[in-house]
């Protein structure tokens, strides 16, 4: 028995897919563009200001200060 196999799709589901593409892209690219634009964390805000004073005193011990 043979069995028949398509990869085309009919008419109507062909022009949906192609619509429907563009449009997924185009709202893709937007919610991408909003999430890093507005991404309420900022590590320029939370920095090292550098080794505190017990990293200080630990380490001028060793250094022989």
């Amino acid at each position: 028995m043979a069995t028949i196999v398509t990869a085309s799709r009919s008419a109507p589901a062909a022009g949906q897919a192609a619509v429907e593409k563009p449009l997924a892209e185009f709202l893709a690219f937007w919610r991408a563009f909003f999430a890093k634009a507005f991404n309420p964390y900022r590590p320029e805000l939370h920095y090292m200001r550098g080794p505190g004073p017990a990293w200080r005193a630990k380490h001028m011990r060793d250094s022989g200060r």
